[in-house]
């Protein structure tokens, strides 16, 4: 294996590249599918006619669909019906639309998890569904579903690797242009790609638990 393929500096500026663009990409994923992802599941949970089965519908029809499909469609569909934007701003819509789908189902889990008698308590001192919602069910929800959600953004993380189907040049893809240029140093560059997924991901790990030991205390 040749390992020399990583000392050379405008293959380093490469890879950094690309890892900027997996970060903005998770980045800009991570917090929209947080909110459209807490606002769809509190909608399911709400059991509200018409608007929870809307929330159920989404959610239900996009769990069950690969995400690479997704991708595809958000960079190929779109173009067909007339939007066109760059790779990056369609993978963040992609995921944000895939991802959002299984956060409101931790959501979901979430909300379902608080004990009912203090929900009813809160309803009998005169709290509408709002205000209960809001300084009950979801400041408690939010402490157990710390450990699934990062979870499903470490996913996210690793996912954005898919996006070198459509030639995103994110970290995985420019170490595929770096070896297949140079037909030497495959496994040393996959191996390079492979600690820093692994660095990132188990970073945001730590961070999880220190922030579940925090809410604890």
């Amino acid at each position: 294996m040749d390992f020399s393929v990583l000392f050379n500096v405008a293959h380093l500026k490469t890879l950094g590249s690309g890892l900027l663009v997996t970060l903005q990409v998770a980045a800009g994923a991570i917090v929209l599918s947080f909110i459209f992802g807490i606002i769809l599941g509190t909608l399911r949970y709400s059991r509200i006619p018409v608007i929870s089965w809307l929330a159920t519908l989404y959610i239900e029809t996009i769990r069950n669909l690969p995400l690479l499909l997704i991708i595809f469609f958000g960079w190929f569909g779109l173009k067909e019906l007339g939007f066109d934007m760059p790779a990056t701003t369609s993978v963040i819509i992609s995921m944000t639309v895939f991802t959002s789908a299984l956060v409101a189902e931790i959501v979901r889990s979430g909300l379902n998890s608080v004990d009912k008698g203090l929900i009813e308590a809160a309803r009998s001192q005169g709290f509408t569904w709002f205000q209960t919602m809001r300084h009950i069910i979801m400041p408690i929800a939010l402490k157990r579903m710390i450990p699934p959600m990062v979870s499903q953004f470490v996913s996210l993380i690793k996912d954005t690797a898919l996006a070198t189907a459509i030639n995103l040049a994110e970290l995985t893809h420019e170490a595929q242009i770096i070896y297949n240029k140079y037909y030497n140093g495959t496994v040393p560059l996959l191996i390079a790609v492979a600690l820093t997924y692994f660095v990132i991901n188990y970073s945001l790990s730590l961070f999880s638990r220190r922030l579940e030991k925090k809410l604890a205390g």
